[in-house]
């Protein structure tokens, strides 16, 4: 079965019994029209589903999303050898990781959640975001099937918003398997209770669940900039592996541009700039404002992005 088989639209799609009589157009509300509306909004599930799968039955994908649940174990393992002799973790320290929340593993295997996250995010998950996305549109194209996806018939707009949309379910899994990995290596490891926030005061087990749960939430949320971007680069070039490159260059380059001193008027506008703002969470109260600037400067670069992808994919030439 062909690639563009895959995500060929149901039966009825185009044909005269979806359509209103010659000369006159669907209208909302009649039955034709919401028929007509129905088989869309089918079709584009089906596209959908069909990408989800694509990806996620990918060796690369499946390689990506193992590194990413091995890094939970590797730190957790690394804090209980170093612990062993009932010294502190992380020399009492943050760990030079983010937020300081390695030295609380001891006490409370549900900060490994925490501590993984704040160490996947910086590099880890976006390298893994900008694979997938880097090679939703040039991967089609290196491989020869894009124009075929498009004789389907999908269209391009919903082609390029179906992949935006893959790739931001892969960002919410990527995160879900580094939290639910940590959460389980420090179910395993270490006690598990009550849990005192960055505040100081304490919360019940089940409230750090929660919290656990929205933290994972916004780190995806926080990768969306990252998602819009790689599928900009991926409809500039026809190859899988020069789109993926590009787009990890550019992350890796905002990561240093965000350590020089000299560009702090930039630094605010880059989008990693707020990424670790997700430990205002474990305040009490909880800190809302670099949350919601940093989720407001992702939906920036995504919008940003996002337009530049669909002008960009909607007027080249598809001859591959």
């Amino acid at each position: 079965m062909s690639r563009a088989e895959t995500v060929r639209e149901p039966e009825g799609t185009a044909g005269p019994e979806v359509r209103g009589a010659p000369g006159e157009p669907d209208r909302p509300g009649t039955g034709t029209g919401k028929r007509t509306w129905t088989v869309r909004v089918l079709g584009a599930f089906s596209l959908f589903r069909s990408e989800l799968l694509i990806t996620f039955r990918r060796w690369r994908t499946l390689a990506l999303l193992g590194v990413l649940a091995a890094v939970p174990v590797l730190v957790g393992i690394a804090v209980r050898i170093e612990t062993g002799d009932g010294s502190a973790a992380g020399g009492g320290g943050g760990g030079g990781a983010g937020p300081a929340f390695i030295s609380q593993i001891t006490n409370n295997g549900l900060f490994l959640v925490f501590t993984a996250l704040a160490a996947t995010l910086p590099f880890f998950l976006p390298m893994a975001i900008g694979v997938v996305a880097g090679d939703s549109i040039a991967g089609e194209a290196n491989a020869g099937t894009l124009r075929y996806l498009l004789v389907a018939p999908a269209g391009r707009t919903r082609l390029l918003l179906t992949k935006y949309a893959t790739v931001i379910a892969f960002c919410l899994a990527a995160t879900l398997v580094v939290a639910l990995s940590a959460l389980a290596v420090g179910a395993l490891l270490f006690p598990l209770g009550d849990l005192t926030t960055i505040s100081g005061t304490r919360i019940g087990f089940a409230e750090g669940l929660g919290r656990a749960l929205l933290i994972a939430l916004v780190v995806a949320a926080s990768l969306i900039g990252v998602a819009a971007l790689g599928l900009f680069v991926s409809t500039l070039t026809g190859s899988g592996i020069a789109a993926m490159a590009t787009t990890v260059g550019l992350l890796i380059t905002v990561q240093i541009l965000d350590q020089i001193p000299q560009l702090d008027a930039l630094h605010p506008y880059f989008f990693s700039h707020y990424w670790l703002s997700f430990a205002d969470l474990l305040r009490e109260p909880v800190y809302w404002d670099d949350l919601m600037k940093n989720l407001g400067l992702q939906s920036l670069y995504a919008l940003v992005f996002g337009s530049a992808a669909w002008a960009r994919f909607t007027t080249k030439d598809i001859t591959a």
